[in-house]
């Protein structure tokens, strides 16, 4: 191998289409139009065409979207918000933050995601919405979800962060792009996403008009009117330079999307005769973008495993290996006896490999092998 694993190569990844973006930024510098120019609502109406979504707001970053969505939905103070109690802190970092009490439950031990079932056995009468996050690439069962919300009045807010480009199949076979059915749908463009820029960027998308319009005020200081401000908003923007960025790695977004899908495969393949280890499970009704290639490893050999794999040169990845409500920041919405036994087995279990869209077939060989050879040792 001429160059070192990288869990994620941006380097490689950039020289790919480095002209492209090269002559963008220069165009961008020397318009000096840096704060919402041309290149931002070039992007907005760029993805509302791929993801076939009414409205997106373009947005500072992805932990902001999932803010301005909750105060877009005029959530009061004590209001319950669930969400998965395996998921990056953001997704519950902004409901305490609010003033709100993020329910978190259990998730599903096979997809990671939580379903329909879970959410409805924590429903109370707080209850206001629910945030779906569609971990590792993979889609949640969205359709059951929907059918919720719709029996208790409560709003969905999709954690899309990870799964941009995932195409969910209802059970009418109508199609529809993940962050696209809920209420809202947020996600993050941090330069590893799936589809990333060179900084922080996030954007919001929804199909509901009124809320669109609400989203846009929050993220613009409670403003429509320059100095005319209507409610109390927050300064969340987009980067022009970042849009720019984002205009060309969009037109990529499908490619890099099946080429993890190719190495996610080749991974499946080589990895499915040792019994230590599941291999992600790829839900039936939605494709699987895999922003992470997240396996699951048995009889306490995971850490092991690690350590194996950085000897060797192979970087690997835990997401997560501590509960939320485990973490010191969250003690005070649980009980001290609060367990969820699934989550806590993934925090365990679960490691990442590499499966970037530079990988070449020697290096994702090495990898294969290695791994194999770890457990017939």
């Amino acid at each position: 191998m001429k160059e070192p694993i990288q869990m994620v190569d941006l380097k490689t990844q950039y020289h790919h289409i480095k002209k492209e973006i090269d002559q963008a930024v220069i165009d961008c510098i020397s318009s000096t139009t840096f704060i919402n120019g041309p290149a931002v609502k070039e992007f907005q109406s760029g993805l509302e065409k791929y993801l076939d979504v009414k409205h997106v707001i373009p947005c500072a970053n992805g932990t902001d979207s999932l803010q301005i969505a909750m105060m877009a939905l005029g959530l009061e103070r004590g209001d319950e918000v669930i969400c998965p109690s395996f998921t990056y802190v953001a997704t519950a970092e902004v409901i305490g933050l609010l003033g709100l009490i993020p329910v978190m439950v259990e998730v599903d031990e096979n997809t990671f995601n939580i379903t329909a079932e879970i959410i409805e056995k924590a429903i109370t009468p707080k209850t206001k919405a629910i945030v779906p996050v569609h971990l590792y690439g993979q889609s949640c069962d969205m359709e059951p979800i929907m059918k919720l919300s719709e029996k208790y009045n409560l709003f969905v807010i999709e954690d899309n962060a990870q799964a941009i480009g995932a195409t969910y199949t209802f059970s009418d076979g109508r199609t529809a792009k993940t962050g696209t059915i809920g209420h809202i749908g947020s996600t993050s463009f941090f330069p590893s996403k799936n589809l990333g820029c060179y900084g922080d960027g996030g954007a919001l998308m929804t199909n509901d008009d009124e809320l669109a319009q609400k989203m846009r005020m929050i993220a613009n200081h409670g403003q429509e009117k320059k100095y005319y401000h209507k409610v109390l908003g927050c300064n969340s923007r987009l980067d022009t330079l970042q849009a720019t960025i984002l205009n060309i790695k969009l037109r990529h977004l499908d490619n890099y999307s099946q080429a993890r899908n190719k190495m996610a495969s080749h991974y499946d393949t080589v990895f499915a005769g040792i019994k230590e280890l599941q291999v992600p499970v790829r839900q039936f009704n939605s494709t699987h973008v895999f922003h992470q290639y997240t396996m699951k490893v048995k009889n306490d050999k995971r850490d092991e495993l690690q350590k194996f794999l950085s000897e060797k040169g192979i970087p690997s990845m835990i997401y997560y290996p501590l509960p939320l409500y485990k973490q010191e920041a969250f003690q005070q919405f649980v009980d001290s006896d609060f367990k969820l036994p699934i989550t806590e087995s993934l925090c365990d279990e679960v490691i990442s490999l590499p499966v970037h869209t530079e990988m070449e077939l020697e290096s994702m060989e090495y990898v294969c092998n290695q791994v194999k050879s770890f457990f017939n040792n």
